[in-house]
């Protein structure tokens, strides 16, 4: 597999961006499901999702994509996300260019769930660190 997977929890983790034949090497890896946090057109190199979604339904992956621009999530965003995680099999692997943009949407979807110190250490663990708005609106969320 040409992309490292960061496995934050059994049911979640992240990854940069995919080709075709990740997406056969994750199915084989037990995965069920993939998010797309990139959007389309962002770099020349970058693999269409609609492409991407048709080799993982051969796979039998479900796929949601949730496009967001680098740095720029909107609260309706992080809804989005969370919905995503809660209604997709699990594990649910989510990707972007670095894996960056979806650990981020990550910890601020678990935000009502796991208190900021938490998320923090997971996202540590799995060689991440946050943007410090992200951690901190993650804190206020946990309030």
């Amino acid at each position: 597999m040409s992309t490292p997977v960061h496995r934050l929890t059994p049911a979640f983790g992240v990854a940069g961006q995919l080709d075709a034949d990740d997406i056969a090497a994750l199915a084989a890896q037990g995965w069920r499901s993939l998010v797309c946090n990139r959007p389309d057109g962002e770099a020349p190199d970058q693999p269409a999702s609609a492409e991407l979604a048709r080799i993982a339904a051969t796979h039998g992956l479900a796929w949601r994509d949730v496009p967001i621009v680098s740095g720029q999530w909107r609260d309706a965003d992080v809804a989005a996300f969370a919905d995503a995680l809660r209604t997709l099999p699990a594990p649910v692997l989510a990707f972007c260019r670095t894996g960056t943009r979806s650990i981020h949407l990550w910890a601020l979807a678990m935000a009502d769930t796991l208190d900021a110190a938490s998320i923090e250490r997971i996202v540590a663990d799995a060689g991440y660190a946050l943007n410090p708005a992200v951690l901190h609106r993650a804190a206020d969320a946990a309030r």
